[in-house]
Parts: structure tokens; C-alpha cells; sequence
């Protein structure tokens, strides 16, 4: 039997497949079903440093009173704080008596703030492992690359100086430079980089005149942007790559971990299909390895990154010379 086991964040998976962060990750009861139908760990649903933060002033906005006593609007702010974040130390609490698989607890944010001392209390309720998804859209035409980028950094840096956990960045493609952007990020520290992250995609509803959303799962073919940065990146940082974004199936995740990830992050497939597709896609990669001889993760992992194909030049051609030629 293959053997599935795999290390992210210097966590021991039983199996590279990871559950990200969702509304599906909120329950205790679906976090003891996802352990069940064999994930190998768990993003929980992220809190939002915006979320806490639009708490606060609403409540304080209802107490009349607050604005009359600074005292007593202080008082408000920090228990409103503390109150938000109870609820999620207590998931993180209840997650790790209830399951045994690993726990990652995730942090959503989009710049340096008060909201980075959580981090040690997140730390202390137990968590494994923390997440950053950090969400810049680089839309200020004042701003340079540097400073969008430089968000980045200090982030990181003040969340390493408060706790001892490993520490992840989940990441878009919004970089000017991104290779270089993600070599610096590891030399900084980061124990892994999650690619990538997804945008709430804006749509217009033109008979209702009203802002919707569209493209809220993901697709299959999706995979294939994340593929190429894997593959090119996994042999330059000292940080793990997780991948995620239009993983399917289990020959999606096969294609990542030849390509060099250490581990995939599923969402959109289990809204999908529902839990079952945890033991497919474990079921599928076992299938894979035993028809090829592999034993082990390690016996192929990176087999197919940019520097152990034959022709590597295949990751860096953006241009569909090949498929088109003749056309016209």
C-alpha cells in the first residue's frame, strides 16, 4: 500500500491533502467528518481583521453612552475584541479535543495592526499552525510596488516576533516581480507559501441594475496557473508550497506534488461534491502510486518542477506558439 505521508509547516500529514479555510471549516461536527473521510489537516475558516475591527465600532456605536466616558468606550472596544476572538479560540479549543489531525487556524488581513497580538492567543488555544491570508489589491495608482510588497514583510515580521507556531502566507499573483517577491518571502521566514489565493470576482446583474458576484468556486482549469509557479518555485525557497486553486480531483493533486508542493488545499471541490471527494482523490493518488511503484510521496515529489524536466523552457513559454502554428 502507498505510503501518503507528507510534512507542511514541519507537521507530520498522513496525507498531503489539506481542507482550506471556508464556511465548511466553522463546525466542529464537519471538522470530525473531514478527519473522518481522511484529510490529512485543517485550515479553519479565517477571522477577519476587518470583521473585528467593523465589531468594535458598531458596537460602540449603539452605546450612547461610550461617547460620554472615554473609559467607558474603551472598555467596549476591548470587550468586543476579546469577545469576537473568544469564539474562535473556543473552535480552536473544541477542533483540537475533537480531532486529531492537524490544525491551522487563519488569520484574513491586509495590513500591520493591533489585530497581530491574536496571534499569540491563537497560539495558546492550541493551533498548530497559522495561516495569513493576506488580501492587497493593488489598485492605489499612488503606491508603488514596494509599498504594496513591503505590507507583506512587515506583517510577517510582526506576527514571527509573537509567536513560536509555524506561520504560512497564503498569497495572490498580484506581484510586480512574483518569483522574486516569493524568494524574499521565504528568506524572511515564512515556513510556507499557499498559491493562491482567490478575489471575490464583481459581476453586474444589467436587469436588476445591482452588484453580484460570479466565478465563486473555482474550476479545474484554474490548476494549471498554480502548476507553472509551483514547479517554478519549488526548487528556489526554503519554504513549503501548498498549493490550491482549481483542485479536483485526484490527479489535480498528482500534478502538484510532481510539480514540487508538499501539499494541496481543497474548497471548491468538497462545496461541490461533499466530503466523499476526500477518499476519492486519496484513493486515486494511491491508485497512481502503486501502477508507477512509488512507495512514497517523497519518491516523486518535484519529479516534474523546473529544474529536473528536460525541458524546463515548457513552464516559461506564455505564448501558444505550438498549438497555433498553421492556423491562419
Amino acid at each position: 500500500m502507498a505510503n501518503l505521508r507528507t510534512k507542511y509547516l514541519g507537521l507530520n500529514l498522513k496525507n498531503p491533502i489539506i481542507v482550506g479555510s471556508c464556511g465548511l471549516t466553522n463546525s466542529v461536527a464537519n471538522l470530525i467528518e473531514i478527519e473522518k473521510k481522511g484529510a490529512g489537516a485543517v485550515v479553519l475558516k479565517s477571522i477577519f481583521e476587518e470583521q473585528i475591527m467593523h465589531e468594535v465600532s458598531r458596537t460602540v456605536a449603539a452605546q450612547n453612552d461610550a461617547f460620554y466616558y472615554p473609559e467607558a468606550e474603551d472598555y467596549i472596544s476591548e470587550y468586543t475584541k476579546q469577545h469576537k476572538l473568544q469564539e474562535y479560540i473556543d473552535l480552536i479549543k473544541e477542533a483540537k479535543k475533537a480531532i486529531s489531525i492537524p490544525v491551522i487556524a487563519s488569520i484574513n488581513c491586509t495590513s500591520v495592526g493591533e489585530w497581530t497580538k491574536f496571534a499569540k492567543e491563537i497560539e495558546q488555544a492550541g493551533a498548530d499552525a497559522l495561516e495569513l491570508n493576506i488580501f492587497v489589491l493593488p489598485t492605489d495608482p499612488e503606491k508603488t510596488s514596494s509599498e504594496y510588497e513591503n505590507n507583506y514583510f512587515n506583517i510577517l515580521e510582526d506576527v514571527k516576533e509573537i509567536v513560536n507556531i509555524p506561520v504560512a502566507i497564503k498569497t495572490s499573483l498580484y506581484f510586480s516581480s512574483l518569483a522574486k517577491t516569493m524568494v524574499k518571502l521565504s528568506w524572511a521566514g515564512v515556513d510556507g507559501l499557499v498559491l493562491f489565493n482567490r478575489y471575490y470576482s464583481p459581476d453586474i446583474d444589467i436587469d436588476k441594475m445591482t452588484m453580484t458576484s460570479t466565478n465563486v468556486f473555482s474550476k479545474h482549469e484554474e490548476n494549471a496557473l498554480v502548476l507553472r509557479w509551483v514547479a517554478l518555485l519549488s526548487n528556489k525557497l526554503k519554504s513549503d508550497l501548498c498549493a490550491t486553486t482549481g483542485i479536483h480531483s485526484g490527479d489535480d493533486v498528482i500534478k502538484q506534488l510532481l510539480a514540487g508542493a508538499s501539499s494541496v488545499q481543497i474548497v471548491s471541490a468538497i462545496y461541490k461534491k461533499g466530503f466523499d471527494i476526500i477518499p476519492e482523490m486519496i484513493q486515486e493518488i494511491e491508485r497512481w502510486m502503486d501502477s508507477k511503484n512509488y512507495e512514497s510521496i517523497d519518491d516523486f515529489k518535484g519529479k516534474m518542477s523546473f529544474d529536473k524536466i528536460e525541458n524546463p523552457d515548457a513552464y516559461m513559454r506564455i505564448q501558444f506558439m505550438k498549438y497555433f502554428a498553421g492556423i491562419e
